[in-house]
């Protein structure tokens, strides 16, 4: 009974060991003509070809054309062309712009005076240039002064407590709901414009007002970032705070604003000179020239007009048109 037993053990071992044997045969066998087929599948769809060569996707390179394609370019030229020609005045001039041509009053454009004279026998075209200069200067000066002023006000009303910044927002929204020539008839009674430096505060203290509030919300945005903290805690003081960290993060954001001020500033000269509360006659500049509008307009010598109001209206369009693409190009890195 125990032979018998045994016997059966035996054989039911030798049958176990040969299935797994058979199975593994098989496997084996699959295993070949599966690799039989790829290589015959392989061989069967060989890529053949004069000049066969492995396709490798490159990337597609821009050309510079592409890459300049929505750039204001042509305000770039022209606003160049204008500064350039401002800048090197005593080349371009062919009068004297503060002589007086008392035998040419009022002449129309022509060979000798390219762009006429005005009622006091002087010449357009080297006005112009020499004005240009005059007229840019009162526009850089009183775009740094808003500059200086809204970044600091706004910075510190962004950092402040709630209730600070409050007040500070309150004040800053009262000044700027006032009408700027109100702000500008007070200021002249203390600060008289008649000279470049003068026109430029004036102009600069009454028009700081919407840059500092958009400067408080991007600084509301950062103010808590790591690095502005760190800054605070290592003892940083406030104007370093400013200048090192947080300056660097919303300027690209308000940047569209600090070009077009300049043209405000510039608009804003003319404005008052036109209305005979900014330069006087005798310091050369667009606004000036425009202000013997009235007579030019009784006497109907056009180009005393146009030509300065062209001029002006163009600088003021080239600026604009930059500060709007600098706006679109920096308005990803801005949330407002």
């Amino acid at each position: 009974m125990v032979a018998n037993n045994s016997f059966q053990m035996i054989t039911d071992d030798k049958l176990h060991t040969a299935e797994n044997n058979t199975v593994a045969e098989n496997n084996t066998a699959a295993n070949n003509t599966a690799a039989n087929g790829n290589m015959a599948a392989e061989s069967k769809f060989c890529t053949v070809g004069t000049g066969y060569r492995i396709q490798i996707p490159q990337p597609k390179k821009r050309h510079f054309f592409q890459k300049i394609t929505g750039w204001p370019i042509l305000s770039v030229l022209v606003c160049s062309l204008i500064i350039l020609g401002c800048i090197f005045a005593p080349l371009i001039a062919n009068h004297d712009p503060t002589a007086f041509y008392l035998d040419s009053l009022n002449e129309a454009p022509n060979r000798e005076f390219l762009f006429g004279t005005d009622s006091l026998g002087r010449d357009l075209f080297s006005i112009l240039f020499y004005g240009g200069r005059t007229s840019i200067s009162i526009g850089l000066l009183s775009a740094a002064i808003m500059a200086v002023i809204g970044i600091i006000y706004g910075s510190i009303s962004g950092i402040a407590h709630s209730k600070v910044d409050s007040v500070m927002m309150r004040i800053a929204e009262m000044c700027g709901s006032i009408p700027t020539i109100l702000i500008i008839l007070i200021l002249t009674a203390i600060f008289p414009a008649g000279n470049i430096l003068n026109m430029s505060v004036v102009i600069g203290i009454s028009g700081w007002f919407t840059l500092a509030r958009i400067v408080r919300s991007e600084v509301r945005q950062i103010r808590n970032s790591d690095y502005v903290l760190y800054a605070r805690c290592s003892g940083g003081g406030l104007l370093y705070v400013i200048w090192r960290h947080l300056v660097p993060n919303f300027l690209s954001a308000v940047m569209f604003i600090l070009i077009s001020n300049i043209g405000s500033a510039i608009m804003m000269e003319s404005t008052l000179s036109f209305l005979g509360l900014g330069l006087p006659v005798e310091i050369l500049s667009w606004g000036s020239m425009l202000s013997l509008a009235g007579k030019a307009l009784l006497m109907n010598t056009w180009w005393v007009i146009v030509i300065p109001g062209v001029f002006l209206i163009v600088t003021l369009l080239c600026i604009t048109n930059i500060g709007h693409f600098i706006r679109k190009e920096t308005k990803r890195w801005s949330n407002l």
